[in-house]
């Protein structure tokens, strides 16, 4: 999961220093499941001057601007007139936009001297991402420079489970190993209080993931799960949880490959023993533990650029409670707008529009599971979910009590939202979408402590089946999904959600835009743990594949 993304700044440009590297990567304690916020790149300084001697000229005077950069806090006059005249040359934006004001503002919101400094990068990547990886030089993952394997497959065989290594690997003195029981209120809390105040934040400290004990029971506990795959770190003394990591079994197809994995998630070490080098240690202990149970493979994700990510996606917002986002500066009122003025351009309709449309039941799931399994077969990479899997990803998080209970449009301790829509004729399940509850805490906002965030999860329409949708398919899923992931965002604002989230995959990216939703400066790499094959389209098309459909997978 990656660290909590805001909305895109009013002007997006981009500039690439060279940054300096001050640390080694292994030390970084959240390699694995952890972000970075990423400046976003724009179109507006994305393209390549007109002539070689106008490119020469603006690289000189950005690198010489860069150069004078180090060590200060403003942006400078000669980054502001650089970027200013990149954004006229390519007549991105209009004149009265185009100002040294508008220019200054943007990059200040933009937190251009993280980039400067090397605290961030462009797209996600650093230099300290792309540095030597001395911990994941070591593993049975595609290294730097390989290039796309001929063929899919594994980097290094499975072994029998007698060659497998039986005793923990070693911690540093004073700590020890704890199995985690998640179905055990007392020990989810443990996992929860760590979680909550040591895990993912944006690059500004600003936000911090928020799991609650019901997600964490949600996401861990799946049909077949091994409890001895969530993994802390104690203090030896006073019993102390300090650090977890942890995987879940899953059946995932890699293109034409059925391969059995484990997703590795929620690594976390508490922030005073970053230094302690947990991590790698961690990283081979869940490893140990899955190669126990006869399991090779793994999929992971971060905002942290490793050897070597399968694909990239890029987080994508819908805004929601305006107010509330601009007030927690989750996003920004743009100069040429008011704040009633970008509310009601954002205001979402108050009825749902598809008939038949309601909330899923135990009496669908048969029904849900055969629509899912059809519908992920249009991505080079899915889960396998049998009709028990179908039941806890959907269902299992629905709270309790009726609705209303938790608040508006909300059960109580509910993390999933699940909906069908019902032939009203025949009594077909057509179609249905998901999505789940994942806050963040605002650090240090006394008016608002918690950011109500949605994310899109699965979904599926017959539309998408191959032979239905007549002879433009493609015209008449993007209707259909529009119409459906648009009843999401009504049931979502209906459950006071602030803002609503989907990544660049599945089927998302041709609906994104039209249902008004913004770029995020989030971006969410996608590992396969050995295993090779070639790129997966995510945020960009591969191999004549439309950007999206290479990922059909939600990592929580």
């Amino acid at each position: 999961m990656s660290a909590p993304s805001k909305q895109k700044e009013v002007i997006d440009t981009t500039i690439d220093p060279q940054s300096s590297d001050e640390s080694d990567s292994e030390g970084q304690e959240q390699e694995v499941d952890a972000s970075a916020e990423a400046v976003a790149p724009g179109a507006a300084a994305a393209a390549a001057a007109s002539s070689s001697s106008k490119k020469k000229k603006k690289k000189s005077k950005v690198k010489k601007a860069m150069n004078a950069l180090l060590g200060k806090d403003e942006v400078p006059k000669e980054v502001v007139e650089a970027v200013l005249d990149k954004v006229k040359s390519e007549g991105g934006l209009s004149a009265s936009e185009a100002t040294a004001e508008n220019v200054r503002e943007a990059l200040q919101q933009m937190k251009i001297m993280d980039v400067v400094k090397g605290k961030a990068g462009i797209g996600g990547i650093n230099r300290k991402d792309m540095g030597e990886h001395k911990f994941w030089s070591t593993q049975p993952v595609p290294q730097p420079g390989e290039g796309p394997p001929e063929e899919d497959g594994y980097i290094e065989p499975s072994k029998p489970r007698e060659e497998v290594r039986q005793e923990p690997y070693p911690l540093p003195k004073d700590f020890e190993w704890s199995i985690l029981d998640i179905s055990d209120p007392a020990q989810n809390k443990e996992v929860y209080d760590l979680l909550s105040l040591n895990y993912i934040e944006d690059d500004q400290a600003a936000f911090r993931f928020q799991y609650s004990a019901e997600f964490l029971a949600w996401a861990l506990t799946p049909p077949g799960y091994h409890k001895e795959w969530h993994i802390g770190v104690r203090v030896s003394s006073n019993k102390k949880l300090v650090a977890f990591i942890s995987g879940v079994p899953m059946n995932l197809r890699v293109r034409k490959h059925v391969i059995a994995v484990s997703e590795i998630n929620y690594l976390c070490v508490h922030k005073k023993l970053r230094s302690k080098r947990l991590a790698p240690v961690l990283i081979k202990e869940v490893t140990r533990q899955c190669h126990l149970k006869g399991v090779f493979q793994a999929i992971y994700t971060g905002g942290v650029v490793l050897p070597t990510p399968v694909s990239v996606c890029r987080y994508n917002h819908r805004l929601l409670n305006i107010p509330k986002l601009v007030d927690t500066r989750f996003c920004y009122v743009p100069r040429h707008m008011t704040l009633a003025r970008m509310s009601r351009l954002n205001k979402v309709a108050s009825q749902t529009s598809l008939p038949g449309l309601r909330e899923m039941e135990e009496k669908d799931i048969v029904a849900v599971a055969h629509l899912y399994t059809q519908y992920m077969k249009r991505f080079d990479t899915a889960p396998l979910y049998d009709v028990d899997e179908c039941r806890h990803q959907f269902l299992s998080g629905r709270g309790h009590g009726e609705m209303g209970e938790g608040g508006p449009g909300r059960r109580k301790n509910q993390v999933t939202w699940a909906y069908v829509v019902e032939n009203p004729e025949t009594g077909k399940i057509t179609d249905f979408f998901s999505f789940y509850s994942l806050p963040s805490t605002v650090i240090g906002n006394t008016k608002y402590p918690l950011l109500e965030a949605a994310y899109l999860f699965y979904y599926a329409s017959e539309t998408g089946l191959e032979g239905h949708g007549g002879a433009e398919p493609d015209d008449a899923l993007k209707k259909r999904l529009l119409a459906l992931i648009g009843d999401a965002l009504i049931i979502a604002n209906e459950a006071k959600f602030d803002v609503f989230n989907a990544l660049t995959l599945m089927d998302n990216m041709p609906i994104l835009q039209d249902l008004k939703f913004g770029l995020g400066d989030g971006f969410l790499n996608f590992y396969l743990y050995n295993w090779r094959t070639a790129p997966l389209a995510g945020m960009n098309s591969e191999g004549g594949v439309p950007a999206g459909r290479g990922i059909g997978i939600v990592m929580l």
